[in-house]
């Protein structure tokens, strides 16, 4: 059974359930991880006792809000389109990630997912010798990626094939507004006379990125390049803080068979359907090893 038989293996009353949205459930969920940032944000800013030890575990925070930018691409989030759209701005600002132009990149991929020739993920292969795999989890290619992307799409360069014409005016002005908003950010020190974003979001991101990297090598890395969902997707069974930092996304196997489930539902989408998935791990840990493993 590949995966468009399990969903239509699915009753009607079960898709209803599992595809229902809430702006209550994704509320409760971005006050969680946008509190934890604001309050880690605040001891920095006030230099507490060891203050910078906070970085990390802030940048952490900051980095997996990439999970939450995912999850709005599909409009999942929340049931209000505008509440998804306000959300995925935000998050793409602070990854330095434009929100509608990553949206045609990430739908390409789960239309293609694991097709070499037009899966938009493989376009940067998965590392495949240790210094390889040193370079990638760093996150330094990533942000020098995004850096590049938003040049050239603030330039009216953007030439991607997921891209449709009529989209590429939005991708323009998108582009130049968050390089204005970066610009201001870039003044406030000076004119405020405080480093707290520096502190606070930019280093933070840079030492975060390296633990959102190995966390998304897991999704697809060493899986089948075929179109069963089922196959080519990896869930990872993991803590409950490592899903509640993720958004549930460790269930991706699930998400890329359904993705009209909401983060919230995924649990109950796995329990219906764990005996069918193909590929699993027990831990983030665990597939490190293994990868690692398998370039020696």
């Amino acid at each position: 059974m590949d995966h468009r038989a399990l969903v239509a293996s699915l009753t009607p009353q079960e898709r209803a359930r599992l595809t229902e949205t809430s702006d209550r459930a994704g509320l409760a969920r971005l006050a969680l991880h946008a509190g934890a940032i604001a309050g880690l944000g605040t001891l920095i800013g006030l230099r507490v006792p060891l203050w910078p030890l906070l970085m990390l575990p802030q940048g952490v925070l900051i980095v997996f809000l990439f999970s939450l930018l995912h999850e709005t691409t599909h409009r999942t989030p929340f049931r209000s389109r505008w509440l998804n759209d306000t959300v995925a701005r935000a998050c793409g600002w602070l990854l330095l990630l434009p929100p509608e132009w990553f949206r045609y990149f990430h739908l390409a991929h789960h239309r293609f997912t694991q097709d070499p020739e037009n899966d938009p993920e493989l376009a940067e292969p998965k590392p495949a010798t240790p210094a390889a795999w040193a370079l990638h989890v760093s996150g330094l290619p990533t942000w020098a990626r995004a850096v590049r992307l938003l040049l050239r799409n603030a330039a009216g360069r953007c030439d991607d094939p997921y891209v449709p014409a009529r989209a590429l005016p939005r991708i323009r002005r998108e582009a130049r507004l968050m390089l204005a908003g970066y610009a201001l950010a870039a003044l406030l020190p000076a004119l405020a006379g405080s480093a707290l974003l520096l502190w606070a979001w930019a280093v933070p991101a840079l030492l975060g990125q390296p633990f959102l990297r190995l966390y998304l090598l897991a999704e697809h890395g060493r899986c089948a390049y075929v179109a069963n969902m089922l196959e080519n997707t990896r869930t990872t069974y993991t803590t409950r803080a490592v899903r509640l930092l993720a958004w549930n996304m460790p269930f991706h196997a699930e998400h890329h068979a359904y993705p009209s489930v909401p983060f919230h539902k995924l649990p109950e989408f796995n329990r219906i359907i764990a005996s069918r998935l193909r590929v699993t791990e027990r831990g983030y840990a665990r597939f490190t090893a293994g990868y690692l493993a398998s370039l020696r």
